[in-house]
């Protein structure tokens, strides 16, 4: 009876339209008024608590590291480099956008804020050098996705957070998946570019190269910061978080003085805003998931599941379908932690390791993020190219089914995902 009331006044909420935060809150706070023995007290102590999670603490500084490499020119040094590299290749431009994403994913955290950052700059590029404007946006909304993949992770971060698992573990478990999807992108870019004959720029000479090297050398150092950081031990993610943030603000402020002191509340702000709205969502998902706990429905779930004599890979076919119907209607944080602290058991129980299951989770919120109705890249991509949602809709479409090939991998083959932690010792 609980976990009927619980799910159907969640559902309830969000057709009539109430945020899904809200939704979340509500949902979880009737039902301990409803039917747990709780007291009232306990609502306004778990939500306390949720704000207290060491974890979670990476994520406003994470948002702000992001906020202050956006807000400044590293983007624009990020595709100058990408295009020296690549540029010269058949398709170049669009195989350096991808290249531009990938590295500023690993500066980011975040897929909205990296298609932001470079499609506002490498789809106008694309379009001046004769590159259709659709096949520009179908590109940068799709790679942007790697935000979320290539660490450092917001979303790794919550899911970490949600099943107590180890955030480096997790981030070492995107950098080949990463590397991957960004390398097939790239690969596909120049079989479609050979066929349409698309543009290529002049090869630059070592020079030009070294130059644009030695521009963005300031914003790819602080992948080598983070990770490093991370894997030699010499700070936790959290801590790592808070030195991307310093030193970003450093780079932005006194290397590349692309800000001044003036502009820096204004950034501030903007990323304080970003993480109170994730903060909001995340503390009413992790009271929906402590009645969840409380009333024991993951056990109850995972015991019905080892009944039914469920196969490993039946499980994952069935959790894929479940994220990418959640994606096409709800923001990766929550849906992270609604269904996380659901599938982790069951997971467990079959033998699937909860990293593996964490980088699948993460694969699926790529594609929730370019999915209609609510893809956030969608309208992102729309707003940074001035094409409506349906046009980029229709231009995302081909590449997205690239990304669902992509997932199938990822899902099947564990290696990929486990082989760089594994290797590490981790």
């Amino acid at each position: 009876m609980t976990i009927f009331f619980l799910f159907v006044t969640l559902f309830a909420l969000m057709f009539i339209g109430v945020p899904v935060a809200i939704s979340l809150g509500l949902a979880g706070s009737l039902t301990i008024l409803l039917f747990s023995p709780d007291s009232v007290t306990s609502l306004a102590i778990k939500l306390f608590e949720t704000s207290e999670h060491y974890t979670l603490l990476a994520i406003p500084f994470f948002l702000l590291a992001g906020a202050f490499m956006t807000t400044g020119g590293v983007a624009k040094r990020l595709i100058d480099f990408a295009n020296a590299c690549v540029g010269h290749i058949r398709g170049g431009l669009a195989i350096g956008a991808v290249l531009a994403c990938m590295l500023f994913a690993a500066l980011s955290g975040s897929s909205p804020a990296t298609v932001a950052a470079v499609g506002s700059i490498a789809i106008a590029g694309m379009v001046r050098s004769g590159y259709p404007q659709a096949f520009g946006a179908g590109i940068v909304c799709n790679a942007g996705t790697l935000g979320i993949l290539i660490p450092p992770s917001v979303v790794m971060v919550v899911y970490a957070a949600a099943t107590e698992t180890s955030v480096g573990k997790l981030f070492m478990a995107g950098v080949v998946p990463g590397i991957l999807l960004g390398i097939i992108l790239m690969v596909v870019i120049y079989v479609v570019a050979v066929k349409k004959n698309l543009p290529a720029l002049p090869r630059a000479t070592f020079a030009e190269w070294l130059s644009a090297a030695r521009k963005a050398i300031w914003g790819l150092l602080l992948m080598v910061l983070i990770l490093g950081g991370i894997y030699t031990g010499m700070f936790t993610p959290t801590e790592a978080a808070a030195v991307a943030a310093v030193y970003s603000a450093f780079v932005a402020l006194f290397v590349y003085k692309d800000i001044t002191l003036r502009d820096c509340p204004k950034v501030v702000l903007e990323s304080g805003k970003l993480s109170i709205m994730l903060m909001f969502i995340i503390a009413n998902a992790m009271l929906f998931a402590h009645v969840l706990t409380t009333e024991q429905i993951p056990q109850q779930i995972t015991a019905m599941v080892l009944e039914a004599g469920l196969q490993p890979w039946m499980f994952l076919l069935v959790v894929n379908i479940v994220l990418l119907v959640a994606g096409a209607f709800m923001e990766p944080s929550a849906i992270i932690l609604i269904l996380a602290p659901i599938l982790f058991p069951i997971a467990v129980q079959l033998g699937i390791d909860p990293i593996h299951l964490g980088i699948i989770m993460v694969v699926n919120m790529e594609i929730g993020l370019i999915t209609p109705p609510v893809g956030l890249n969608l309208f992102v991509t729309s707003a940074v190219t001035g094409m409506s949602v349906p046009q980029v809709v229709r231009a995302a479409m081909p590449w997205l089914m690239l990304l669902i090939g992509f997932l199938v991998v990822i899902t099947y083959i564990p290696a990929v995902s486990l082989a760089l932690p594994n290797w590490l010792g981790m």
